[in-house]
C-alpha cells in the first residue's frame, strides 16, 4: 500500500506560490468567498495514534511522518500567535492523529497560551494515557477537552479500535473531570456496529456528568470502506434513543456550531448530535485547519493546502504568513457536497488533519 492510499499525499504548494486573491476585500480576517470568516482553529499535531479505529485508520496504522517534517512547538505556538493577534481566531483545538502521542504536548499548549493570552485552548483526544498528564496539561494551559469514545461495551470497543484500552480510556475521562475539565465532551462516532448500544453510551454519559455528541460517520476513513447507504444517520439515530429516553430539539446556540441539541428526559442533561452528512452545516462553517506538516487546510474535503512551515523555515515575517493564511481560506470551497452525483471523497483521511 503506497502512502496515497493511506491518505497523506505528499503534495505541497511551493511557498512562493500564493493562492488566487482575485475579489477579496482588504480585510484581516480570514474571510472566504462566502463570507464565512474562520475564527475556530483545529491543529493537528502528529499522525501517529494509540488505537484504530475503524472508521479512521487502517489496522497497521498510518504510514510515519518523518520527525523534521512535523511543526515544533514553537512553531506550532507561533503560528497560533499570529492566528489570534492578526487574524481574529478565537479558540484553538489540538487533534491528531491522537495529539497525546506528541510527548512535548504540554510545551505546545503551554507557548501557544503565551503567544495567544486569553485564547480559549481545548484537545480532542482518545482519552489513553490522559490519566497521567491531564494535570500538567492543565497547568500548561488547557481549558477544556473532547474524548473520543463510541462504546462503554468492552467488547465492542476493542472490536472497533483493535485494541483492548476501554479501561485506559475511562480512566483518563474520570481524571479530566477531577482536574476540572468540564464540561466533558464526549465525542461517538454512529456505526452500524454500535447503534444498539446508543442508549447505554448515553445513560453512562449522563450518569458520570459528561455531555455526549454522536457525529454522522463521514468518508475521511483510510481503508476507504465508508458508503453512504450503509451509515447511520441522525434520524435513525434519534428513533433508536427515543425508544428509551424523551428528547426535545432544542437547537443550536451558536449558528456556526456543529452539534444541535436535545433535552434528555426534560433536562438538564443534553445531547448533542452533529449531522455532518444529512444536515449539513457548511454554510455556517467557522474552521481554518493546519495538518501536522504545517500546511492549512480550509475544508476537511478539500484537498488544496497551503505550506506554511516551508515558509516558517525559510525565515518569513509574521505578515507574510499571515498573508498566505488568508489567500489559503479566501479559496475555501462552498461544502463537502457528499450528496452530490460528482462527490470525490478527499486523498487525505482524518488521521493528520486536523479533524
Amino acid at each position: 500500500m503506497t502512502r496515497l492510499d493511506l491518505g497523506i499525499p505528499r503534495y505541497r504548494a511551493p511557498k512562493s506560490s500564493l493562492p488566487e486573491t482575485d475579489g477579496r476585500p482588504d480585510v484581516p480576517g480570514l474571510i472566504d468567498r462566502f463570507g464565512r470568516v474562520a475564527r475556530d482553529l483545529r491543529v493537528s499535531v502528529t499522525e501517529k495514534c494509540s488505537l484504530r479505529c475503524t472508521y479512521c485508520m487502517p489496522e497497521g496504522g498510518l504510514p510515519a511522518i518523518p520527525r523534521d517534517e512535523l511543526l515544533t512547538a514553537a512553531e506550532i505556538a507561533r503560528l497560533v500567535g499570529i492566528g489570534a493577534r492578526d487574524l481574529g481566531i478565537r479558540e484553538v483545538r489540538f487533534t491528531g492523529g491522537e495529539p497525546l502521542m506528541r510527548a512535548d504536548l504540554a510545551e505546545i499548549i503551554g507557548r501557544s497560551a503565551d503567544a495567544a493570552p486569553g485564547i480559549d485552548i481545548s484537545l480532542t483526544t482518545n482519552g489513553v494515557g490522559l490519566e497521567h498528564r491531564v494535570h500538567e496539561l492543565v497547568a500548561a494551559g488547557l481549558a477544556r477537552i473532547n474524548v473520543s469514545l463510541d462504546t462503554v461495551d468492552r467488547t465492542h470497543f476493542a472490536a472497533l479500535t483493535r485494541r483492548d484500552r476501554l479501561p485506559a480510556v475511562l480512566a483518563g475521562i474520570r481524571a479530566a473531570h477531577l482536574a476540572g475539565l468540564t464540561p466533558l465532551k464526549i465525542n461517538a462516532v454512529l456505526m452500524r456496529e454500535t447503534l444498539a448500544g446508543a442508549a447505554d453510551l448515553l445513560a453512562w454519559s449522563i450518569e458520570t456528568g459528561s455531555r455526549l455528541r454522536f457525529i454522522e460517520q463521514m468518508p475521511l476513513d483510510a481503508d476507504q470502506a465508508w458508503v453512504r447507504v450503509q451509515m447511520v444517520d441522525a434520524r435513525e439515530l434519534l428513533d433508536t434513543l427515543s425508544a428509551r429516553f424523551v428528547l426535545t430539539e432544542i437547537g443550536r446556540d451558536d449558528p456556526s456550531a456543529p452539534a444541535e441539541e436535545w433535552l434528555v428526559d426534560g433536562g438538564p442533561a443534553t445531547l448533542g448530535i452533529i449531522a455532518s452528512v444529512t444536515r449539513s452545516f457548511c454554510a455556517e462553517c467557522d474552521r481554518t485547519r493546519i495538518t501536522a506538516e504545517g500546511t492549512v487546510r480550509s475544508c476537511l474535503f478539500g484537498d488544496d493546502e497551503t505550506d506554511l512551515r516551508g515558509l516558517l523555515r525559510s525565515g518569513a515575517d509574521d505578515a507574510e504568513l499571515a498573508r498566505f493564511w488568508r489567500a489559503a481560506m479566501w479559496g475555501k470551497q462552498a461544502g463537502h457536497g457528499i450528496d452530490s452525483a460528482g462527490f470525490v471523497r478527499p486523498e487525505r483521511s482524518m488521521g493528520a488533519i486536523g479533524g
